[in-house]
């Protein structure tokens, strides 16, 4: 077999060219490209999640003298539901 680089003669069952090092066979496997990597979606939900994270520490801080009002709470657990499910979505969408 010759090598379809160089023109060496190789051996039939060589994966490599012995000379000039390239392959024989085209390769099975292709790597994921890096251009659907990051989803706008993905980083949106960061973002949000980073900003309502920010927003509770501070609002806690200043009403750890008194009780947090119930709806303080259920905000909170509502925007990490959201955040949660924006991000599986992203997920599945990317699969």
């Amino acid at each position: 077999m010759l090598c379809r680089h160089c023109g060496t003669d190789i051996a039939d069952k060589a994966l490599i060219c012995y000379r000039c090092g390239a392959a024989t066979t085209d390769p099975i496997y292709k790597p994921p490209s890096a251009a659907g990597r990051g989803s706008s979606l993905s980083t949106i939900a960061t973002l949000v999640a980073l900003v309502l994270l920010v927003g509770i520490a501070l609002y806690m801080g200043r009403a750890a003298a008194g009780e947090t009002p119930r709806y303080v709470t259920w905000a909170g657990v509502a925007a990490a539901l959201v955040v949660v499910i924006v991000r599986a979505v992203a997920r599945r969408r990317r699969r």
